[in-house]
This record gives C-alpha cells, structure tokens and sequence, in this order.
C-alpha cells in the first residue's frame, strides 16, 4: 500500500502511451502518492459513520443515516484501491536483478513496525480484556485473513487484515513478476480483462457456492463464508493485486492507454453510486475493480507526461507519504475518542462535522507521529541489507 519503492530515476514522456520499453522508465509517481490519502480518508470516513460500535457523531437520525449512508461502501473501495495500487506500483518500480529477500525484507519492514505498534496500542487502549490469544497471536502473525472466525480477522486492530493479504502478495510478487513478463505484450489487455471478470465473478460464485450460515454479525446480507471469501481471502483478493500488476506492465511497454485521469475519476464516482444498490457481496471489490484500475494508470501517465495535477502539490503528496500510518492509527483513535465523549454523547449537524475534522486532525497528528517515529526509521536502518547502509 505504499509507493516508498518508486525510483528516482526521472524520464517524462509526453504521449498518452506508455514509456517505451528500451527507455526503461521508472519515473516518480508524486500524483499517485497524493491519491492515497484520499484512499485512506475514505477509510476513515466509513468507519467514523458507523453505528455499531456507536461511532458516528450526529444525534439527528436523518443526519447519522444520511452520513451513513453515504459512506457506507466507501472503506471497501478505499481497500481495493490499495491492493491495485500496491500491484501497480511494485511492477512499476522493480529493480532488474533485485533479489527476492532484499525485496522480502524492504516490503516486510515498510509494515510489520506499524503493524506491531498498532497492535500493541489497539490491545492497550481498546480491546485487551476482551480479546483471547487465539484471537491476538493469528493477529499478530498477519495470518488473521486466512480464518473464517469474523472475530479473528477482525478482531485487535481491524484494518490490519488487509496487511495479511499485502504480506502474502509480496512473497507471491517475484513469481507473479516472472510470469507476468512472459505475457506477449499484445497479449496483456487481454490478460488484464480476464483478471477483471475474475473479481466481478467471485461474488457470483459465494452467493452460489457458499452456505448462508453463519449471517454476519450486525444484519449484513451475507454470511461469514461468504464475506471472509469475497473480501478476506488472501488469493481472492491477490487478483486485484495481479490486475495492478498487469496495468503497469500495459504502460511500462508502451501499450496504448485511451483513458485520462479525470473520465477514470468519474468512472471511480459512478461506479461509487452503483455499489450503493448492487446486491452486497458485488459491493465489497467488483463494482469497483474495473474503474479504480482504469483510475490508477492514467494518474501515472499524468505525472510521467507532465500534465498539471493538484494530486503531486506538495500538501498532498505529504498526507500520502503518512496515509498508511494514517489507516493503521484511525479506528484505534476513533474509538478512543468515542470513549472519552462517552456513550450517549452526540452532535447536532455543525458541532458533528466538527467533530469529525478534529478527529480526522488528531488522527493525521498520531499518523505523523507514527509515521516519523517508527515508519521511516525502521525502513532506513531495517529495510535494507547491512552492506547498503555502509
């Protein structure tokens, strides 16, 4: 979920094609950067409209449901678009001749600190009394995904489930890499439209495979099988993954790409809409999977052709740089903030906004703090071999 291995090289081209293979660009992607804060706050922003736990501010009903309502898809968009994104930009930055455990370590170490800070905090502050070691150790291993038990993938910190389906991407990314470079080129819109219709298949195939039973906790129209194998699941969601891979390789070879960045943001907003009325299961990944990987490409074209793009403003590219740390603190904080307020405390419309943006600030604070604290120092003196710091 992070570009931190984007290369420096530099090498803009001007056409709305890709860079061309013998030019072996590997530009800076600032724009993408930026975009992932807004993956994140729309994280932030489902997870603050909840009801249960009670974490939605407003005391009017027709305010909380409205705000819930609206941003009730958004923390499964904001997912998807980190798995893309994360595929996107490994194959966009990979390094000819790295080896696998160099990239092991620098990918483990840009998480697993965060994660491990998070997990403590979350045991601390929030869930320690009530959470079993059964519960916590698959938690803190990031093997949590791979159980169907809702309180176990779920449980401690949730928002680190998906950094057990990142961890089993990264050791699947050298040999997803190998066989995606032996795709013909010609071949690979191909091979990126089959991956799309996998996604959107798989909710097809859980409502038709899968038992109805256990329901989901909190009346969501599905059961816990299906659920945990649309949205959880590892190797599901690796396709999202392995469609990022493919649409970076369509650029980096020069394949043409016909979409600008701002038809594809609009693409992102309806199909946004149409999650809001689709059956639930297609509105966890597959109403967004095929405009979030039009979205992602040609926000890379913009930055690698020059083109103006408020995305890579410096503000912005900042809140990117602390979006990952901004996600794994959030929900910690949420709750922390709901307990001090108290239960049976809510807000009328103006007061509730601003309640919101204060969270949201003391959260982007904590996020820095996590960020500059622990984030950057570990992938400095833990992400690389030794004889590279010397």
């Amino acid at each position: 979920m992070s570009i931190s291995d984007v290369s420096a090289e530099s090498g803009a081209v001007s056409t709305g094609r890709g860079p061309r293979p013998q030019q072996a660009v590997h530009s800076r992607l600032p724009s993408l950067t930026g975009l992932r804060f807004i993956a994140a706050l729309l994280v932030f922003c489902y997870h603050s409209s909840l009801a249960l736990p009670a974490l939605n501010p407003f005391s009017s009903p027709d305010v909380s449901d409205g705000y819930r309502r609206l941003f009730s898809n958004a923390g499964w968009a904001g997912v998807s678009f980190f798995f893309i994104l994360s595929g996107f930009v490994l194959t966009w930055s990979a390094r000819e001749g790295d080896r696998p455990r160099h990239f092991w370590r620098r990918r483990f170490f840009k998480i697993y600190p965060n994660h491990l800070v998070t997990w403590v905090l979350a045991l601390a502050l929030l869930s320690g009394s009530a959470t079993q070691w059964w519960q916590a150790v698959p938690n803190l291993a990031l093997v949590h995904a791979w159980i169907p038990e809702f309180t176990v993938f779920l449980g401690v910190n949730p928002p680190s489930w998906s950094l057990a389906c990142e961890l089993f991407f990264y050791l699947c990314f050298p040999l997803f890499l190998r066989w995606i470079k032996r795709i013909p080129v010609a071949h690979l819109w191909r091979w990126a439209i089959g991956t799309a219709a996998a996604v959107i298949a798989v909710p097809a195939l859980a409502y038709l495979l899968l038992p109805a039973n256990p329901p989901m906790p909190e009346g969501s129209p599905a059961s816990v099988w299906q659920y945990w194998s649309v949205y959880m699941l590892p190797p599901v969601r690796a396709l999202d993954f392995v469609l990022g891979m493919l649409m970076a390789r369509i650029v980096l070879t020069g394949r043409r790409f016909p979409v600008r960045a701002l038809p594809a943001a609009l693409a992102c907003v309806a199909a946004y809409a149409l999650s809001l009325y689709v059956p639930w299961l297609y509105a966890l990944d597959a109403v967004f999977v095929v405009p979030m990987a039009l979205l992602i490409p040609a926000v890379a074209l913009t930055d690698t052709a020059g083109r103006p793009s408020v995305l890579r403003s410096r503000p912005m590219v900042w809140l990117g740089e602390v979006s990952f740390a901004f996600y794994m603190v959030h929900l910690i904080l949420l709750n922390v903030f709901r307990d001090i307020l108290g239960p049976d405390r809510y807000f009328g419309t103006a007061a509730g906004i601003g309640v919101l943006l204060a969270q949201m600030l003391l959260t982007l604070g904590a996020a820095w703090l996590l960020y500059a604290g622990v984030e950057k120092p570990a992938m400095r003196w833990l992400g690389r071999p030794r004889k590279e710091l010397t």
